[in-house]
């Protein structure tokens, strides 16, 4: 949906020749990173259904065949179903997204993962900044800002690359390259994630949904214009270590994703790595993602009925997240184990 909105919204032959391909690809690009983030780049609009009650044990029962990982927190007469989502599942990984599907028709609300709200003004603005947000300052290359030890480590992970272009782009956009082509993230190439599923279930069963938030465009696009590459050495560190486990990194951690191995999905390279970049590793913009989520989940359990949110399965299992606060708040929460 992501790469469907920039082709909707940018025409590269209205823009200035010599930088419509350039500024398309990092369009693309950085469109493709808020997919990964657990963002949507396009609008969702609340749907209503039909009055009643879901059937809580259909809904818990189905959701659990599917092999998602998943939480339920009930507090008087209201339940809340948390799904763990993660991006990039290989598209062969045998899950039953069916069953997810036809659990999310039945609930009585849908939360779904924040909206990430850019307008056209904000993707003509990373046109006309393309460089600074895609490529190293003029004479510049990975090796100014990396030590010694950690050039080299990259230096023995690219060493069949022909291309050397990789040592100017951005520490940002290095990182997710390392990522997708050696640690084997497809990110959104890859098949359908829990989130796609839910959202596509409230659309056909007309459930009511809604984000949880939305982070603007502007805001986005500043956090990308205006970090310095510094800001982005953690996340090129830990996509190295992710790469350096080489392209079984994803599998793996999809697969431990549908054995409902919570603890060893967070403790991943992979997993790891797309928390220390951006937006996730981003000092601003990731708090805000967090407390919306906490805020959403909170008034969730005071709405009657059964209500299921879909959230970033590290947001919720990770030390310190939403599955930790619930249980410390006196909360039993009935699923697999995260920690």
């Amino acid at each position: 949906m992501c790469s469907e909105m920039g082709l909707r919204l940018l025409d590269p032959a209205k823009v200035k020749k010599g930088i419509a391909v350039r500024s398309f690809a990092t369009v693309l690009s950085v469109l493709i990173l808020l997919c990964a983030a657990g963002l949507s780049a396009g609008a969702v609009s609340a749907q209503t259904t039909d009055p009643g009650t879901a059937r809580l044990d259909d809904v818990i029962i189905q959701a659990r065949r599917s092999g998602a990982p998943m939480w339920t927190v009930t507090r008087g007469d209201s339940t809340l179903v948390l799904v763990g989502a993660i991006t990039g599942i290989p598209r062969d990984l045998a899950w039953r997204p069916d069953e997810l599907e036809a659990a999310a028709a039945r609930a009585d609300q849908i939360l779904l993962p924040q909206e990430g709200r850019a307008s056209v003004a904000d993707l003509f603005r990373i046109i006309w900044r393309a460089r600074t947000i895609g490529q190293l300052p003029q004479g510049m290359t990975s090796a100014d800002y990396l030590t010694t030890e950690d050039q080299a480590r990259l230096e023995a992970v690219m060493a069949g690359e022909r291309n050397q272009d990789w040592r100017r782009k951005s520490l940002l956009f290095l990182s997710f390259d390392l990522m997708r082509d050696k640690a084997g993230y497809t990110g959104e190439r890859g098949g359908d994630d829990a989130t796609d599923v839910i959202r596509r279930a409230a659309r056909r069963a007309r459930v009511s949904f809604r984000p949880v938030g939305t982070v603007r465009g502007d805001e986005i696009v500043q956090s990308l214009i205006a970090a310095p590459q510094s800001a982005h050495l953690p996340c090129v560190r830990a996509a190295l270590a992710a790469a350096e486990v080489g392209v079984d990194a994803a599998r793996d951690r999809a697969e431990d994703w549908r054995a409902l191995r919570v603890a060893d999905v967070i403790a991943s390279p992979l997993d790891r790595a797309l928390n220390q970049c951006w937006p996730w590793g981003d000092p601003e913009i990731a708090p805000q993602l967090r407390q919306q989520w906490a805020a959403a989940i909170e008034t969730s359990l005071i709405s009657p009925g059964v209500i299921m949110g879909v959230a970033p399965l590290r947001l919720l299992a990770e030390e310190g997240g939403v599955l930790d606060g619930l249980q410390a708040r006196g909360f039993e929460v009935v699923g697999p184990a995260w920690k």
